[in-house]
């Protein structure tokens, strides 16, 4: 009798605990892990007990997913790793859709002055003249920063123009002609040299059309992604100067994450 017992309080265990997983939430947990503790079904948790929705289970418009994504929205396009093997297509703009909130949770809000306690002076390419650069110590980005510049000045002379100086970092501000938070607002992104940058608002047509371009060499863009930061030159809307520590979307586009191993009522 013990082996029709143990088997039915097996089957029972499987279906009492259910697993729940999503290869996206795990990256986005695995990415912060001094920030994110877990998520069920439906909120997303963060280590000091605050609870935030995943999804408003709207569909949207490519301008509602820039202007009021749920978290779960800003997977709604992948990030390639690697060289670009074509320009973006219409509107492929990986990192570009942003739930504020969640990085307002994450960073602080500069508006009510909660981010520049977090900032420190990084220098950026002490050896070729770059001066200092200001980021945030939360997630380690100053530090990451740091380590992403001292690898850039191990690259030829050559790339000193694309580099030095940099076009800015902490910002408090919004998009342009929008009114979102710049991921500059946050001190965890920085825009390297505009000598050879290209953005995709200087290209604009008077018809309102534009054709995506690129100077910055990919030896400079394999570095930053190495440490988590995607590239605005990966957008359709390009903005080739500009790199912001992603480490979620990075990670995610290695392959994932590990599945949890934790079985606590489908919870991650």
């Amino acid at each position: 009798m013990r082996r029709p017992l143990a088997l039915a309080v097996a089957a029972f265990g499987l279906y009492a605990t259910p697993v729940w997983a999503d290869e996206k939430l795990d990256a986005l947990v695995a990415a912060y892990p001094d920030q994110l503790a877990k998520y069920d079904t439906r909120d997303l948790i963060w280590k000091d007990g605050t609870r935030m929705p995943i999804s408003d289970g709207r569909a949207k418009s490519f301008d509602a997913l820039l202007d009021s994504p749920d978290i779960e929205d800003q997977f709604a396009i992948p990030y390639p790793l690697g060289a670009l093997m074509k320009p973006p297509a219409v509107n492929e703009d990986p990192g570009r859709i942003r739930n504020e909130p969640f990085f307002r949770k994450m960073y602080g809000d500069c508006r009510r002055k909660e981010v520049v306690g977090r900032l420190v002076p990084v220098p950026w390419m002490p050896n070729r003249g770059g001066g200092t650069i200001m980021a945030t110590t939360v997630n380690g980005v100053s530090d990451k920063l740091q380590e992403i510049s001292q690898a850039l000045e191990a690259l030829p002379a050559s790339m000193t123009p694309y580099l030095v100086p940099p076009a800015g970092a902490y910002n408090c501000r919004v998009i342009a002609q929008t009114q979102r938070l710049s991921v500059h607002a946050f001190g965890a992104a920085i825009d390297i040299s505009a000598r050879f940058g290209d953005y995709w608002q200087w290209s604009n047509r008077r018809d309102g059309t534009f054709t995506w371009r690129n100077r910055i060499p990919m030896a400079i863009v394999q570095i930053f992604e190495r440490y988590g930061f995607i590239w605005g030159g990966k957008w359709y809307h390009f903005d080739t100067l500009h790199f912001e520590y992603r480490p979620e979307l990075i990670g995610l586009a290695k392959g994932g994450w590990p599945p949890p191993t934790s079985t606590d009522s489908g919870l991650r």
